[in-house]
């Protein structure tokens, strides 16, 4: 808005005389507009606004100023206040002010803005093109031509705009026609045709838009602009060969003179634009290639590669990249932090936090997640402590961690006190409420979760449905879960396998040995659920839980895959309430093979043999442990 202010500012001073500039320009006057222009480009709006009423004297500039001001924060009422109480407006004043109404979404604006433009006393290229461009973008794009077609002169702007229009519409064909009716291109034209086609995917059109039209002399200079954000989108979609065949059609960067500078080649956008394109691919070797054989280098292209080798988990190389680097940006703070968090390493992860010369909400966000992915709750519930004595506000990224923090610690207080915070400083969406869900009923506030539940009527996901009906299961609340199962595929909502996880532990705690059944294979038949090692846990845990041990081994047997230590704990656990001893020392045996230091399985099978007063073998089950030099684990005694 300030680009456009200045230019028709100097339309309007080219009328002035030398002198009268020169006076103006050392006038008190002028400073105060200056000053005035200099608080609304620092977004300290209110205080130029204030400087503009103590004013005693003021021009068609400062009005236009302060017009311009709320125009581009989007304040229309107090710009049409100031448009109105002007005491002789100019054509900037009102290009402005049209402009305001129609940046503004919505048919009020729009028709509000139409009736200042026909009731402006003159119109120049600037009132129109501004017209045309905000039907265009409002999807008003018959009213866009119409108007277009009305122009007493059109330029290359008022092309572009119709052109944008239609591809923000998603009319790629009539915007590549509109662009060849064109009496002249610039290089605006085609990297605003070719970044809308990109943006509708439509990659291989833009491609041959680019060698159709790129072509011609008069445009190479800019040319290079259009070629990066091709070379983006290919990156974008994973098509780096098509990517990089771009790149090297761009001459190379390396030349001297005057005259070679002028010429089309490429910049460093295009080196960071194949970098990423790399970097997106996973292939680190060609990207780091490219890294070194480039001769200017910015921020972007160091934070390229860094985050590169952070996301194959190279933090070697990255955290060398970072030291080496001129200039870290807070970018590159995060993504060591967020590295180093990720590969587990808190304690170098909290050493870059700490020494990071300006934090962002990025930076807290990142290493509060680290701790909580770390499973470090109470490191991540002090940090979010100092970041609110910090000043720096949550969003609800760093609330959804914090309920996840809130779940691991089972702490039902500060998690009650994390959704009033929810509640003032945010709009819960469903990944927030899910964790909600799951943090009341981990915490055993099974009511609270219930509440969170029915609270969500618009829209529900399937992580939702499967928070709740983990939650009932988890509680013991079988019938309250299969309830709910029955009620989500009622209203069509497609189970997942974590869904039947959930309904198969429900029917386990309530012993329906046959709905589980039932269940199981209409998972495979109706939903085509392929049975994971967790189902097949379950399944062993219903029927274990029955004392149907034979059936539960056999099933063990016959199991697509090696049982893990859940199937084999489940029915470890069946065969000591069912002093199944036979089936318990091969339970016991297979746990101990897959976790030859956990006292679990020892301390189970020596109270089985306890219970039946067999106590030679007990003793023979204390002795073997101590063989083999395992210590017993907190929570597990020896006497029941």
């Amino acid at each position: 808005m300030a680009t456009l202010y200045r230019t028709l500012s100097r339309r309007s001073c080219c009328h002035a005389s030398a002198s009268l500039t020169r006076t103006y320009y050392s006038s008190p006057l002028h400073q105060y507009n200056k000053y005035i222009s200099n608080l609304i480009r620092s977004c300290r709006l209110r205080e130029a606004r204030a400087l503009f009423d103590t004013m005693k004297h003021r021009n068609a500039v400062t009005w236009n100023s302060m017009i311009s001001g709320y125009v581009h924060r989007r304040e229309i009422v107090k710009a049409r206040q100031l448009f109105d109480e002007m005491p002789q407006r100019d054509i900037v004043s009102w290009n402005l002010i049209v402009s305001g109404y129609f940046s503004c979404r919505g048919s009020r604006f729009i028709e509000e803005g139409r009736k200042l433009f026909e009731l402006m006393p003159e119109r120049d290229c600037v009132s129109w093109n501004t017209v045309i461009s905000g039907y265009a973008k409002n999807g008003r794009m018959d009213q866009a031509l119409k108007l277009f077609n009305a122009m007493p002169e059109r330029n290359v702007v008022s092309f572009n705009a119709v052109i944008t229009g239609f591809l923000l519409n998603g009319d790629v064909d009539l915007a590549v026609g509109f662009f060849k009716t064109m009496p002249e291109h610039d290089s605006a034209s085609l990297s605003a045709l070719i970044s809308g086609l990109v943006r509708n995917g439509e990659l291989d059109m833009a491609a041959g838009i680019l060698h159709e039209f790129g072509s011609d002399d008069d445009s190479k200079d800019n040319l290079v602009h259009a070629y990066n954000t091709l070379i983006a989108g290919y990156g974008q979609r994973g098509r780096v060969e098509e990517a990089r065949r771009l790149f090297d059609e761009i001459p190379d960067d390396r030349g001297g003179g005057e005259k070679d500078q002028r010429r089309f080649r490429r910049n460093v956008v295009s080196w960071n634009s194949m970098m990423m394109s790399y970097v997106k691919a996973g292939d680190i070797v060609s990207a780091r290639e490219l890294f070194d054989r480039m001769v200017e280098r910015d921020t972007c292209s160091w934070n390229t590669l860094i985050s590169g080798y952070v996301q194959i988990s190279n933090m070697d190389e990255a955290s060398k990249l970072f030291r080496e680097m001129p200039c870290p940006d807070v970018l590159s703070w995060n993504s060591i932090v967020s590295g180093f968090a990720q590969n587990g390493n808190l304690n170098l992860a909290k050493y870059f936090f700490e020494k990071m010369p300006h934090k962002n909400l990025i930076s807290w966000n990142t290493m509060i997640a680290g701790y909580e992915k770390n499973e470090d709750y109470k490191g991540a519930a002090r940090l979010f402590s100092q970041m609110q004595l910090e000043g720096e506000k949550p969003d609800k990224h760093t609330l959804s961690s914090v309920i996840s923090v809130c779940t691991g610690l089972v702490d039902l207080y500060l998690g009650k006190q994390i959704h009033q915070l929810v509640t003032k400083i945010v709009l819960p969406d469903s990944p927030i409420n899910n964790s909600l869900i799951t943090m009341y009923s981990r915490c055993g506030a099974i009511v609270d979760a219930c509440t969170v539940f029915n609270e969500r009527k618009l829209y529900k996901d399937v992580i939702t449905w499967n928070a709740m009906i983990g939650g009932y299961a988890s509680h013991g609340l079988a019938a309250e879960a299969l309830q709910l199962f029955k009620l989500m595929k009622k209203l069509k909502i497609h189970p997942t396998y974590i869904t039947f996880i959930s309904v198969l532990n429900a029917c386990a705690h309530a012993g329906l040995v046959e709905e589980g059944r039932i269940q199981f294979k209409s998972m495979v038949t109706d939903y085509g659920i392929e049975p994971r090692i967790e189902h097949f846990a379950s399944l062993v845990d219903i029927l274990g839980r029955q004392g149907q041990l034979k059936e539960a081994m056999d099933l063990i047997n016959t199991m697509p895959f090696k049982p893990d230590k859940a199937v084999w704990g489940a029915l470890l656990s069946a065969c000591r309430v069912h002093n199944n001893v036979e089936l318990a020392i091969v339970a016991a045996d297979a746990l101990i093979k897959l976790e030859p230091e956990s006292s679990a399985p020892y301390v189970l099978l020596y109270n089985m043999y306890a219970n039946l007063r067999q106590w030679e073998d007990a003793e023979h089950v204390r002795v073997l442990m101590e063989e083999k030099n395992v210590k017993k684990q907190a929570g597990y005694s020896w006497v029941d």
